[in-house]
């Protein structure tokens, strides 16, 4: 967001051409930007599949400790058989332990899932607006070149107008703040 609001400030800041609505603007201080701002979206896109794994090892651990509760229900369901002969508690208590277990786990990954999903939305929002910003600088930018083209075939081609400055002075005009 820094890097597009001094883009904006570049644009905001350029020096009005009379009678339109268009600004000359430093050329190399915005393709910098425009270049630094290509660097950083990618970072914005490991950042969301940093995000995404992390999200991952959420469901693997909660699958694993799933496994860790059933295997001890298991364990514990064979103590009761063996040592108590108590059958159908000892089945009714390892029901309940798997069924519990699996809530659990069932639980521990919808909540993954939807807080990887709440900051992948949100990641997305980011990435749409940076995008919709370079798009309408690069868009500016492209009428601002189409605009000073069409101004030095008019002054190349010997008819009058307001961009009817030789290459030198445009030159200058483009440099100054």
């Amino acid at each position: 967001m820094f890097l597009v609001e001094r883009l904006e400030s570049i644009i905001a800041n350029g020096k009005r051409l009379p009678l339109t609505n268009n600004v000359v603007v430093d050329q190399v201080a915005a393709l910098d930007l425009i270049d630094q701002l290509r660097v950083a979206v990618p970072e914005e896109v490991h950042a969301a599949k940093r995000i995404n794994s992390q999200g991952e090892r959420i469901i693997e651990n909660a699958q694993q400790e799933a496994e860790r509760i059933v295997a001890r229900a298991q364990e514990q369901a064979a103590f009761l058989i063996d040592e108590r002969g108590l059958t159908q508690a000892a089945e009714e208590e390892s029901r309940r332990i798997i069924a519990d277990a699996e809530g659990d786990g069932e639980e521990v990954r919808r909540g993954a899932d939807e807080y990887a999903a709440a900051v992948l939305i949100g990641l997305e929002g980011d990435v749409v607006r940076t995008l919709q910003s370079i798009k309408k600088g690069v868009a500016l930018l492209d009428e601002r070149r189409a605009a000073l083209r069409a101004g030095e075939d008019g002054a190349n081609n010997g008819q009058a107008s307001d961009f009817d400055l030789d290459e030198e002075d445009a030159a200058a005009e483009a440099v100054r703040p």
